[in-house]
């Protein structure tokens, strides 16, 4: 049975008047692939050319669906993806797979024959269809004339009728190969879909590094702009607080709580924008970065870090924000006295254990932190697993690729 979207071009075409200019284009469009099939039609008429056909065609199967897949793009403005190279068991001979085979030697044919067909159906229209008045503009008494006698009206009248019908014709044959040339000549379904997971895996690759790269450009804002503005009013206001000494205690108030608002906004400041993108991490590295996290951390951590592997930047940045949230985690929920972080690069990956001697029983399930931390790993295609019985100790393990 023909598929839905088979049938769908099928009723478009039949709901296209005759007179459409489509019309001639899908008559060019269908004869253009007549002579790709002559060699077919050569041998089923002569057996003896049977087998070096079938040879040429397997040979030449690769360039025959190049030229198709031209022919669909430049007559009929069809964009056929060219399919994958083929593995496993859809191998045939020369690497070619049995969906090009059957359409070269099997499908192609037919519908060339079926494009012939309409072909010669165009000129037997207009042939008949002027044949009226042919007979009336030879002299009387010709033998022709003589011999259509009493059927030129109904001749006419046939060509007349196919010049009517014959845009349907061309229009269902020229669905019907386009159809069996997406099926056949393009990537089946399995190839689509593998090609579309790497489109929307490629899209998020890049959508990741525009995220971090807007990160790391509001980061260096805020410190080029906002911090050093603060940071100066903050100076200012601590020279006014120690130089002014003459002024009314309420007015020396206002100076002294405004410096203070002035730090504090400062050490936010100062905080958020290590939040959006740490400046040791660009300067200095992961290793460098993951040292201040653990020297700022409210719970003794034992750091090893063996980076032999180069790391994307967008990875390291995903790497540190993981570590900087299980830590705050540990400290928050796990009642444990000390932790252990590990960071080693092995086949291409980028593994961040952390562990703690904690009371354990920690479930993703019931809280947003673990499964924050295994969002941020899969933004990358990394992941993250939680090993925790009760008791402790609790070991979070954390996989990410070093590139994208």
């Amino acid at each position: 049975m023909p598929s839905t979207t088979l049938r769908r071009a099928l009723v478009r075409s039949l709901r296209r008047p005759p007179w459409s200019p489509g019309a001639w284009r899908d008559t060019r469009f269908i004869a253009a692939g007549i002579p790709s099939a002559l060699p077919v039609w050569l041998a089923v008429t002569d057996s003896k050319l049977l087998f070096p056909v079938i040879a040429a065609v397997l040979v030449c199967t690769r360039p025959l669906t190049a030229l198709h897949r031209g022919r669909l793009r430049a007559l009929h403005g069809v964009e056929v993806p060219p399919p994958r190279p083929p593995a496993g068991r859809r191998v045939l001979l020369l690497g070619l797979t049995w969906r090009q085979v059957l359409h070269h030697l099997l499908v192609g044919p037919l519908l060339a024959a079926a494009a012939l067909g309409v072909v010669y159906a165009w000129g037997t229209a207009l042939v008949l269809a002027t044949l009226y008045g042919w007979i009336w503009l030879m002299p009387p008494g010709t033998a022709l004339r003589s011999d259509l006698a009493g059927l030129d009206v109904g001749l006419t009248a046939v060509g007349v009728l196919l010049l009517v019908v014959l845009p349907w014709a061309a229009a269902l044959t020229a669905r019907v190969e386009v159809w069996a040339a997406r099926r056949l000549l393009g990537p089946d379904r399995a190839e689509a879909l593998e090609r579309r997971v790497e489109e929307i895996a490629e899209s998020r690759a890049g959508l990741v590094d525009a995220v971090d790269a807007e990160r790391r450009r509001i980061e260096r804002d805020l410190h080029d702009g906002a911090q050093q503005r603060l940071t100066s009013l903050a100076m200012n206001l601590g020279l006014a607080r120690r130089t002014l000494k003459d002024v009314p205690p309420e007015v020396m108030q206002v100076i002294v709580d405004a410096h203070e608002e002035a730090q504090a906004a400062i050490d936010e400041l100062r905080d958020l924008v290590r939040g959006l993108h740490p400046a040791v991490l660009e300067d200095r590295g992961l290793d460098a970065a993951l040292s201040g996290i653990a020297a700022r951390s409210p719970l003794p951590v034992r750091l090893d870090v063996d980076l032999s592997q180069p790391v994307a930047p967008t990875v390291e940045a995903v790497a540190y924000f993981t570590v900087s949230e299980a830590l705050t985690n540990v400290a928050k929920h796990a009642r444990a006295a000390r932790i252990d972080l590990s960071v080693r690069t092995a086949g291409g990956r980028l593994f961040l254990v952390v562990t703690d001697d904690g009371v354990g029983g920690a479930d993703p399930s019931r809280g947003t932190g673990l499964t924050g931390l295994r969002k941020r790993a899969a933004s990358v295609d990394g992941t993250l697993s939680v090993l925790s019985p009760l008791g402790g100790p609790t070991t979070i393990t954390v996989e990410l690729p070093c590139a994208l």
